[in-house]
């Protein structure tokens, strides 16, 4: 079973266990001398603790046990438990650590996907001769990322990325798991339907009504019957019941044939202005590398997902290729005005495609003058960068947006 020769597709998806309350009891420990690890307490990552607002972003193990969940109010949660300690997240220092994880998995990795802040799928296709087994290797990289940078991750391993995300959410913490096809009705079948991604709450209670209650009972029931229930998210259940991943291969081939960047919000999103202010961000950083590549793109597209994980994806082919931030933010907040249905997001991602060298653009009648003054306005933004660092210079839609992302960093 598993692993079958030295040539086959590996993935790994590797989640950090706990991300928040992990990162913030060592920020708490490293950062200010704390010698309390809020692991072991009745806490949450949740907003103003004076005020008691903001929703519960994290809980410890032991604050589980009281029915606190994640997303629910942090005045629900303390009235669960009478010892609760809530601490606000430091989004920063996160980042930061987040970033610490990246640059580890691309000392081994040949393709690193960063698909949220607190995970990555890792193409580890093709290493068996650099690291041997690569279940065996697996334990090896989880140990270090313990030893090294103090928190613990899951990872799963399987021959598609779906499988391998499905496995990592196994039995945890720090723990390896694999899930290959001839173990999927063994290991995956028996989990009740919520286990299964793109699987929300909506969807769950329909199967349930339907009779069907595990994953097992997805892919076995017919697919027309899946398919006339609820249209095409039903073709996709069914598909990943029966262990097929098509949705997140499709978004890989995207990444890796342009310049993409998405990022996983700390809230749910449920205004177009703290939209557009996250869609700013993505369009900067994929247009500043797209600049220093000296390539730009005919092709831009806009990921959303809500909080019931269903994943929504729009592009729109361009009049002329262009790696200008300012035109691909307009065009990525219209592409999100047309796919955005209300619902509250939890991740945005842009996608720049079909890429071209800088030179073989050909100008069009409507945009020649404004396309050379923000030509011009990219490049003088670029050179301070590089000269002073990312933060000597800032768009005015930050600075005009500061104090109103302020809020929702401290939700």
């Amino acid at each position: 079973m598993g692993y079958i020769g030295k040539q086959k597709t590996i993935y790994f998806h590797i989640d950090v266990n706990n991300a928040f309350l992990s990162w913030e009891a060592l920020y708490r420990m490293r950062e200010l001398g704390e010698q309390q690890d809020i692991r072991e307490l009745d806490a949450i990552i949740g907003g103003d603790v004076s005020k008691r607002h903001g929703i519960v972003l994290a809980k410890s193990m032991s604050a589980k046990k009281y029915g606190i969940v994640t997303g629910e109010p942090v005045v629900s949660a303390m009235r669960k438990c009478p010892t609760l300690q809530s601490f606000e997240p430091h989004m920063w220092y996160y980042k930061e650590c987040s970033s610490a994880l990246m640059e580890l998995f691309q000392r081994y990795a040949p393709i690193v996907d960063q698909y949220s802040i607190d995970e990555a799928f890792l193409d580890m296709s093709g290493t068996y001769t650099l690291y041997g087994d690569p279940v065996e290797f697996a334990h090896r990289l989880k140990d270090e990322i313990r030893d090294t940078l103090g928190f613990t991750v899951n990872i799963g391993i399987s021959s598609n990325r779906l499988l391998a995300k499905m496995a990592s959410d196994f039995q945890k913490p720090d723990r390896v798991h694999t899930l290959f096809p001839d173990e999927i009705q063994e290991k995956m079948w028996p989990l009740p339907v919520e286990d299964l991604f793109y699987v929300g709450k909506s969807t769950a209670s329909r199967l349930h009504a339907l009779g069907i209650h595990t994953i097992g009972d997805i892919a076995k029931t017919d697919f027309a019957v899946l398919e006339s229930h609820f249209k095409s998210h039903g073709v996709v259940i069914y598909n990943f019941a029966n262990g097929i991943d098509f949705t997140l291969e499709d978004r890989t081939e995207a990444v890796q044939k342009g310049y993409g960047n998405s990022t996983t919000i700390a809230y749910d999103i449920k205004d177009n202005e703290a939209a557009y202010h996250t869609i700013m961000g993505l369009c900067e950083s994929v247009c500043v590398r797209m600049r220093k590549d000296e390539v730009q793109a005919l092709v831009l597209a806009v990921e959303i997902k809500d909080s019931n994980f269903v994943v929504k994806r729009h592009q729109r082919t361009l009049l002329s290729p262009t790696n200008v931030t300012d035109e691909c933010y307009e065009i990525a907040c219209r592409l999100f005005d047309e796919l955005w249905d209300g619902s509250p997001i939890r991740l945005i991602g842009v996608s720049a495609n079909k890429v071209t060298d800088v030179g073989t653009r050909q100008m069009n009648l409507f945009d020649m003058e404004s396309h050379e003054k923000l030509q011009n306005l990219d490049q003088a933004l670029d050179s301070i960068r590089n000269r002073y660092g990312n933060g000597a210079v800032k768009r005015g839609s930050f600075l005009n947006s500061s104090k109103k992302m302020d809020k929702y960093d401290k939700q």
